[in-house]
C-alpha cells in the first residue's frame, strides 16, 4: 500500500510540475499596443523590469541599454514593463513613455505597454512572475520599480534582483554570460 501511495505521490507531483507554466505562456502587448508573444524568446536568457520615468532609479534605463547591446547577441533580451505603481512614478500614456525612453535613453530593447506589477489589478504576467503556485519556483512582491526578474532558457525564474540592484552588477553579468 506504502508503495502505491509514494507511486501515486510521485506521479502527482510530476504531473503538477509540469503544468506549471513558462514566459512563453504569455503573450503581452508592445508599447505601441501590438501583440507580443514571449514564446519567442524561447532558449533565451531574459531580463524583465518593470520601470518608471519619474523614480530616483530611472537612470538605470541607461545601464540596461548599455548591458543590452553588450549581450543582444549572446542569447539574451532585456523587456521593459513599464508601471505606475509606486507614488505615481510613470503618469505617462504609452508612447509619453516611448518618446521619453528613445529621447533620454535611446532605449533599443523591447518595451511593453504600461501595467500594474501589483494590488488588486496586476497583469496576470506579474501575478506569475510573483507567485510560487503559478511559476512553480518563489514567491516574491515587487519591492519598487526597477525590480528585474532574470528568466533562464527554460522560461522559468533563476533569480529576483532588488531594485536598487544596477543591472550591470556581476551577478548579473555572470548569470548573463554563463
Amino acid at each position: 500500500m506504502r508503495k502505491i501511495y509514494l507511486t501515486i505521490s510521485i506521479v502527482l507531483l510530476v504531473l503538477t510540475l509540469s503544468a506549471q507554466e513558462t514566459i512563453y505562456d504569455f503573450t503581452v502587448n508592445d508599447i505601441d499596443g501590438n501583440e507580443f508573444p514571449l514564446s519567442q524568446f524561447k532558449g533565451k536568457k531574459v531580463m524583465i523590469v518593470n520601470v518608471a520615468s519619474e523614480c530616483g532609479f530611472t537612470p538605470q534605463y541607461e545601464t540596461l541599454e548599455t548591458v543590452y547591446k553588450a549581450y543582444k547577441d549572446s542569447n539574451f533580451i532585456i523587456i521593459a514593463f513599464p508601471a505606475n505603481n509606486f507614488k505615481e512614478q510613470e503618469p505617462g500614456t504609452n508612447e509619453e513613455i516611448k518618446q521619453f525612453c528613445s529621447i533620454n535613453y535611446g532605449v533599443s530593447f523591447p518595451i511593453m505597454a504600461k501595467i500594474s506589477v501589483k494590488g488588486d489589478d496586476i497583469h496576470p504576467f506579474y501575478k506569475w512572475l510573483t507567485e510560487k503556485e503559478l511559476n512553480g519556483t518563489s514567491n516574491s512582491s515587487v519591492k519598487w520599480n526597477f525590480q528585474k526578474y532574470l528568466i533562464n532558457e527554460e522560461g522559468k525564474i533563476d533569480h529576483v534582483i532588488n531594485p536598487w540592484v544596477e543591472p550591470d552588477n556581476k551577478k548579473i553579468i555572470k548569470w548573463i554570460s554563463n
